[in-house]
């Protein structure tokens, strides 16, 4: 198992790719919290299932752009695990409305979870990973981040670019004992995308060179790797999943 007797906490856990991210490294041998903002019977799901593979597991209730509420977290996770070897910082949210019709507000909000939310996890995680001497960051970006893809969604291709150049820092900052990477998917079947337009979606998919869209767990299979020893001379690096899109 490639991560066996680690522990690792997952943001925004509790559907979608960070579910699956949670379900793999379960499947590896790894203890998971799981992250959640609103949705706790979902979280506890996800906990069901990590049990089941015979993992531990708990879910921990946290707004990651609360500071407050990011220390009670790690806190926990210190406290019911004795360490945090492995942070995917995956908790996002989108505000899918034209953009002159967004308001201030809805930009802010997408910034403090997106951005400020990756930066306060890493760095009361990465406090308790350096007193270990080492530990791995994975966070969560998108190709949305590298390419500008709709004005509905500059907000969030912003905050998606700034996750790109944050990992870069981070893991120039906490070289050489942490491990900081950063995955950009592109088009994935999960629930934030489950209401796009047919005719967007046959469009989109016909610029990709696979045809078709990604799978949560091919995204959980990159992160796996991200978090193994195998990439253990990876850092600072951008890894776009997204089916040759072009």
């Amino acid at each position: 198992m490639k991560l066996k007797n680690k522990v690792a906490l997952i943001t925004g856990a509790s559907r979608g790719i960070g579910k699956a991210i949670a379900i793999a490294f379960a499947k590896e041998g790894a203890t998971v919290v799981v992250n959640y903002i609103k949705s706790e019977d979902k979280a506890k799901e996800v906990v069901k299932e990590i049990e089941k593979l015979g993992s531990k597991a708990i879910a921990i209730g946290c707004d990651v752009s609360n500071e407050e509420e990011v220390k009670n977290m790690i806190d926990k996770t210190i406290k019911t695990f004795g360490k945090i070897d492995i942070l995917v910082n995956n908790a996002g949210i989108v505000y899918d409305i034209p953009l002159m019709e967004k308001t201030l507000e809805q930009i802010k909000r997408t910034f403090e979870i997106n951005f400020n939310g990756i930066f306060l996890c890493s760095k009361y995680v990465s406090e308790h990973m350096k007193k270990s001497g080492s530990g791995v960051i994975i966070n969560i970006s998108s190709t949305n981040g590298t390419h500008t893809l709709n004005p509905e969604s500059a907000d969030y291709d912003a905050s998606k670019a700034a996750v790109i150049s944050l990992t870069k820092n981070l893991a120039e900052e906490l070289a050489p004992h942490i491990r900081v990477n950063c995955i950009a998917p592109g088009w994935v079947n999960t629930d934030i995308n489950k209401d796009l337009p047919k005719d967007y979606v046959k469009g989109e998919t016909e610029k990709m060179l696979l045809k078709r869209f990604g799978k949560p767990e091919e995204i959980a299979s990159v992160a796996t790797f991200l978090a193994s020893d195998e990439a253990s001379f990876i850092t600072r690096s951008i890894i776009i999943v997204d089916g040759g899109y072009l």
